[in-house]
């Protein structure tokens, strides 16, 4: 019933995750659990738009529109303002505490001289900073529940330490005893490698990677589900049922067509009409699916300018991630590797 408690916590992690992808562990392609920094030349000029994945003291990752991750190092003279869209008054003024993670901005700067990018100016809406308070409102329970979680893994990783020490400390002892030394050998190695084993599940537990994206389109002021979108979202329901710990990301979204409480609204509809055709339909447990959220105009994929622009934009994106923890297979090889270069370096 722990290990089930435990695992339940971590599975909430995920909605740290991203909410953008912001929250985040590491988003990254099937094949790559971290993305590359990208470095920035010293002294270059840069205009980027994206979001805030994590914040620290004097420093944010953002990852761009094209997925691409920076290092945006916060100085005395950064300006941050609104990114304002009518002419005819002035800019509201923000500090520091307010670029929080899940927050679309632009940010003007150069590089310095360690790869990131030092902000001179940075920019973004009332509308944006008011999805990311919304965003970290939501994520506040789970990081306090996941505390407890993270306390009990730190627990388990200092007694398979300690394991190992009284392991280790067995096989010298059988080691001196003649006629014993192979086998006390072969024990010690045996121990080793199931703690090298259960250190590596134990690590992974939080780690999430994602293994399809689904994104389903509306009509005009429309959260009905069409045909084509029921199709869509059986075959990733089929996928999903194949997969141990999975879980579902829902984000809704809409097109600059109408007013910003009418598209916020029509969002999160489009949000819950997936989630209900998955819960009806498809009987996807709801504890599998994190924290649906609208964001109304949002983070638009096309240009709202064109016709076709604002199609794309009418949209709700489910994403499909699985633990890695659960499902990625063990190397039992490399932990006898590892146990038997130490017992040699030990011998030297």
């Amino acid at each position: 019933m722990k290990k089930n408690s435990i695992i339940t916590s971590l599975v909430l992690l995920f909605s740290l995750a991203l909410c953008s992808s912001a929250f985040a562990q590491n988003t990254s392609t099937p094949n790559d659990s971290r993305r590359m920094q990208t470095q920035v030349a010293s002294g270059q000029k840069m205009k980027v738009q994206g979001t805030v994945i994590t914040r620290d003291a004097n420093s944010f990752t953002l990852r761009d529109t094209a997925g691409a991750e920076m290092t945006v190092q916060l100085t005395g003279s950064t300006k941050i303002e609104e990114k304002k869209s009518n002419p005819f008054r002035g800019s509201k003024k923000y500090t520091a505490d307010q670029v929080i993670r899940g927050l679309f901005v632009e940010v003007e700067g150069r590089g310095d001289a360690s790869g990131a990018l030092a902000a001179d100016k940075i920019k973004f809406s009332t509308d944006a900073q008011r999805i990311a308070v919304s965003i970290n409102s939501q994520v506040a329970p789970v990081e306090s529940r996941l505390g407890t979680a993270e306390g009990r893994l730190a627990e388990a990783e200092q007694n398979a330490q300690r394991l190992s020490g009284q392991v280790e400390e067995l096989s010298q002892v059988a080691n001196l005893a003649k006629g014993g030394a192979a086998a006390a050998q072969k024990s010690a190695d045996q121990a080793l490698e199931g703690v090298s084993m259960t250190n590596e599940r134990i690590t992974s537990l939080d780690d999430f990677e994602e293994k399809k994206t689904t994104t389903v389109n509306f009509k005009v002021g429309s959260a009905v589900l069409t045909p084509e979108a029921k199709t869509m979202l059986d075959e990733l329901a089929t996928q999903a049922k194949n997969e141990r710990g999975f879980v579902l990301e829902v984000r809704g979204f809409a097109s600059s067509d109408g007013s910003t409480n009418l598209n916020d609204r029509l969002s999160e509809r489009r949000a819950q009409a997936v989630v209900r055709y998955l819960a009806q339909q498809q009987q996807i447990p709801l504890r599998r699916i994190i924290l649906p959220f609208g964001y109304g105009a949002a983070i638009p994929v096309a240009d709202n300018a064109t016709l076709e622009g604002r199609k794309q934009n009418r949209r709700v994106e489910v994403k499909m991630l699985v633990n890695r923890g659960l499902t990625s297979p063990v190397n039992v090889n490399r932990a006898t590797e590892t146990t038997t270069s130490q017992r040699n370096d030990e011998k030297k």
